[in-house]
């Protein structure tokens, strides 16, 4: 067994202080396993300006004379953050017993474990999984007190752009489609790809889906395909008829959205502090049994770009759910 571990305020605000810049960065490393599927950017305080650079640059036949007078373009979207807060009461041994249930390791193992550390980053690791689940839903309501009313998401942001007529089937970036089901899943997201721009579909891509599409997408392909020799597996990685260039990618934070995204991972952007001026980290002692954590930082997300080469959004209307929720069995 591991010898009794004292946790004191002044120990906590201590590694409080000390691992702050570590601390204020763990909503980026917790976001560690999407990496492949987003791009992070970090030291972001309030607003970055962000976009795409357009214009002509072209070969043509030699001239001395023949100068390009094309304008360069500068298309810039905003990527904003928005400084979140929380106040939290805890009582740390509470938490101490979470940390040592869940380690592998235990007896002298633990006597190397700066516990003080672990308590705090377990609680800004419970801030981060608040941050993943909302990355697309989040719609920023100032009076709001849940991470879901701190920033808007990414189907937050197309359902504005949509609105204002920046996605449009004019202009190439989105698509309207019908309910999923079992039985049209593969045709639909096949339907969607095609319908991409050239050079949108040259690169390496991802398709942002609930869990419940995807899941739809392996049932149909399974049924459609068969025993045909190149389905060696039920679970599908990449898209049918993309040479493996989109990736099927299902997330939690999907769940019930109205939305599919078709896009780059550089063209999906996460914006947080990670330890700039603004962000602070702290512990305090207010009542005898508990300790009070508290915690200011900045997060938000954005397109970089809307371009039809960068992104393609599909939806039944924009307000409709992309599948009916799968039937529960009844409690016996």
């Amino acid at each position: 067994m591991a010898n009794q571990v004292t946790i004191t305020p002044a120990t906590l605000a201590k590694s409080a202080e000390r691992y702050r810049s570590e601390l204020l960065m763990m909503p980026a490393q917790g976001i560690r396993q999407m990496l492949p599927y987003f791009t992070v950017r970090t030291g972001i305080r309030y607003k970055e300006t962000v976009g795409q650079i357009g214009g002509n640059f072209e070969l043509g036949p030699y001239s001395p004379s023949r100068k390009d007078t094309d304008d360069i373009t500068i298309t810039g979207r905003t990527l904003e953050t928005f400084l979140g807060s929380v106040i939290k009461d805890f009582e740390p041994n509470q938490v101490v017993q979470s940390i040592y249930g869940a380690m592998e390791t235990q007896g002298e193992a633990l006597k190397g474990v700066d516990i003080t550390r672990a308590v705090l980053a377990w609680c800004m690791m419970q801030c981060s999984h608040k941050l993943m689940a909302a990355l697309f839903n989040a719609k920023r309501n100032d009076g709001g007190t849940k991470t879901a009313d701190l920033f808007n998401g990414f189907d937050t942001i197309a359902d504005t752009e949509k609105t204002a007529g920046n996605i449009a089937e004019a202009k190439g970036n989105l698509v309207l489609i019908d309910k999923f089901t079992k039985e049209n899943a593969v045709d639909q997201l096949k339907a969607i790809y095609f319908n991409a721009n050239d050079e949108l579909r040259a690169q390496p891509t991802m398709f942002y889906l609930p869990q419940t599409v995807y899941d739809y997408y392996c049932e149909d392909y399974k049924a459609v395909t068969g025993a045909t020799p190149y389905n060696a597996q039920y679970k599908q990685t990449f898209l049918e008829g993309s040479d493996n260039l989109c990736t099927l990618r299902p997330l939690a934070a999907k769940r019930d959205a109205k939305y599919i995204q078709l896009s780059t991972r550089g063209n999906m952007l996460i914006g947080c502090g990670g330890g700039v001026m603004g962000e602070t980290i702290q512990v305090d002692r207010f009542a005898p049994f508990t300790l009070t954590f508290s915690l200011t930082q900045f997060f938000g997300t954005q397109y970089e770009s809307l371009s039809p080469e960068r992104l393609l959004v599909a939806t039944i209307d924009g307000n409709t759910a992309l599948y009916d929720k799968p039937a529960t069995k009844a409690a016996a």
